[in-house]
């Protein structure tokens, strides 16, 4: 799972990177349209699995993780004519965005547009993404109608369907509508992955605050579908970032902070892609995978190991509410909330699981 982390200049975007990712990477007045990319991966925080370690004492523990880019260089204009080279690499492989939208002043920092005002910046990069995919779906209709006119009758059967699929998303897009809004089928949305359409990927919004608290929903009003909206003190939280557990214990005590940006930001990033978590225990390894919410049990054995799917039998099946309320894998058998479970099985969050497989 790699998420973009976006914004425009001086937003805050690298501050907050730092307090996700624990890095010291500099902060401070940035050059508008100057490409720049940093990235770290980072293990998702998860109390169960720390409670599932202490109870098997694994020699292993291993958490599910995420990657955060921090992509400089947006502002507004870059959509004119397309994106293009690194920039359409870069946006059109996240899996989502983390658009960091400015709620501080700060005269050491100037704002690019003068005045602070989140409602206008959030919308100047989501006007500059809806251009830049109009762009690159009038390019394809462009080509398409050019394939039909040349070849005819012998052109390919996809052709005219894609055409119509691009006329459809032409029409959303030139009424300022983001392509998420559409109901597309599995299909659809393989056909068309190649072109990394940014306005089709899912956003939770950051509402850097600076130092002060405000509450998020006064300061800016974001209904987009696929997205979500949280609020944080960006630069208080990236100097807890930097200290250890205890330091930081005391610090969020003063400053009323009951959870960290990198923990609520993983949440509501893992919320935003539809993903959930479930575990595997024993004394080697307790681990945590991630799978797409409804995905099924030979589904979840895929992701341990394509050798796992191809060779399901069952799936031992845990609750983890169950097992440390029985306290062992003995007691949940002994009450019966210990099952075996076949092809169709949706997992579910917290499940913990056990592939029977055969060669």
């Amino acid at each position: 799972m790699r998420l973009g982390i976006i914004g425009l200049p001086n937003s805050g975007k690298t501050t907050i990177f730092n307090a996700l990712t624990h890095q010291t990477l500099p902060t401070g007045a940035a050059t508008s349209g100057q490409f720049e990319v940093h990235t770290a991966t980072v293990s998702v925080p998860d109390p169960r699995v720390d409670k599932l370690s202490a109870m098997y004492k694994p020699r292993k523990t291993i958490y599910t993780t995420v990657t955060y880019a921090d992509i400089g260089g947006l502002d507004k204009g870059i959509s004119e004519g397309g994106l293009k080279g690194q920039f359409r690499n870069e946006l059109g492989q996240v899996d989502g965005f983390v658009h960091v939208v400015r709620a501080f002043a700060d005269e050491t920092v100037p704002h690019p547009y003068l005045t602070v005002d989140p409602q206008r910046d959030v919308e100047t990069l989501d006007g500059e993404f809806l251009l830049a995919d109009l762009v690159t779906v009038e390019n394809r209709i462009q080509r398409l109608e050019s394939d039909i006119r040349i070849k005819g009758k012998n052109v390919d059967k996809a052709i005219p369907v894609e055409l119509e699929l691009m006329q459809r998303f032409k029409a959303h897009l030139e009424a300022e509508k983001p392509l998420y809004e559409l109901e597309l089928t599995p299909e659809q949305l393989k056909g068309i992955r190649g072109y990394g359409f940014l306005t089709l990927k899912p956003v939770l919004v950051v509402v850097n605050l600076g130092d002060e608290a405000k509450d998020v929903n006064s300061i800016l009003t974001y209904t987009r579908a696929g997205s979500k909206l949280v609020g944080l003190q960006g630069k208080i939280e990236a100097e807890l970032a930097q200290l250890d557990a205890d330091d930081a214990a005391m610090f969020m005590e003063e400053y009323g902070i009951t959870e960290l940006s990198a923990a609520k930001v993983i949440r509501l990033s893992y919320e935003l892609l539809g993903i959930q978590s479930f575990f595997t225990v024993g004394e080697d390894e307790v681990r945590a995978w991630s799978v797409p919410i409804g995905a099924t049990a030979p589904e979840a054995a895929g992701a341990i190991h394509s050798d796992l799917q191809k060779g399901f039998i069952r799936a031992e099946v845990m609750k983890y509410d169950d097992l440390i309320a029985g306290g062992s894998e003995a007691a949940l058998k002994a009450s019966g909330k210990f099952r075996l479970e076949g092809r169709e099985y949706i997992v579910k969050d917290g499940d913990i699981v056990h592939i029977r497989h055969s060669g």
